[in-house]
């Protein structure tokens, strides 16, 4: 269930389910933001499925839709780039009207050490992991009375990640962003987040990339796409859930502020 409109007792909901509604997907093209946009659509949502170089792949997953009986469209946008940003949401609106739903998932994962991370890494992260969602969810927010918004984190913003410094540190300003929208846009807006652990190994890298770390998680297994996408359903379907963290992580975040 999306927020109740404001008005009070007897104010009406934005939407009892998320049929009929729509959602913009950032990152919807690939990966685990395809699973999210096709999950939404199996959920009876249209989704706008933007993209910034996979439009092979975003036009597949429109397609995808579109067999699932829902109306999709695919939008690019570089969203390092505000004004691009912006073109997103009026396309996206002259394409599907309002929308009701957002999910930032775009996001980028180089490698980078604590000893060797560059200035243009650290700013290139803050970019695209933290300054591109939240001018996304402003502009959101600007164009209709009340929706909700997931976010998506990364479980090791509670603690380190000495193998992707760059990344980490654009993450975690990215959950304060998260917290600050949900004090800022309640009640007309309802903005959450899940904070996916091993879910799919990178760019790259195949199944064995997660043996050695599994051992590490207190349910000693890797995640599955469903197990994420089912928690962002439940977000949005959860009417006084606001500043929430689902991590979808089998335990992980519990180790990782005492690992350092």
């Amino acid at each position: 269930m999306l927020p109740a409109s404001p008005g009070g007792p007897g104010g009406r909901d934005v939407a009892e389910e998320l049929r009929g509604r729509t959602a913009l997907v950032t990152g919807g093209a690939r990966r685990i933001g395809r699973a999210v946009a096709l999950a939404l659509a199996e959920a009876g949502a249209d989704v706008v499925v933007h993209y910034h170089r996979s439009e092979t792949e975003a036009r597949e997953t429109v397609r995808e839709i579109e067999r699932l009986g829902r109306r999709a469209w695919a939008v690019p946008a570089d969203l390092r780039r505000e004004p691009e940003v912006r073109t997103l949401f009026a396309e996206a609106r002259r394409f599907a009207g309002p929308l009701q739903v957002l999910v930032n998932g775009a996001s980028t994962f180089p490698a980078s050490t604590f000893a060797e991370f560059t200035r243009e890494e650290l700013i290139e992260s803050v970019e695209v992991n933290a300054w591109a969602p939240l001018a996304a969810a402003r502009c959101f927010v600007g164009q209709v009375e009340a929706g909700a918004i997931v976010n998506f984190l990364d479980t090791r913003v509670v603690g380190y990640d000495w193998g992707h410094v760059a990344y980490h540190a654009g993450k975690t300003l990215f959950e304060l962003f998260t917290r600050e929208m949900a004090l800022r846009w309640a009640p007309r807006f309802r903005v959450n987040a899940v904070a996916p652990g091993l879910i799919l190994p990178p760019e790259g890298e195949g199944p064995e990339y997660f043996e050695r770390l599994k051992g590490g998680v207190p349910l000693e297994r890797v995640g599955t796409v469903r197990d994420v996408t089912e928690a962002v359903l439940f977000l949005l379907r959860a009417p006084y859930l606001t500043g929430q963290v689902i991590w979808v992580d089998g335990g992980r975040h519990l180790l990782e502020a005492r690992r350092g």
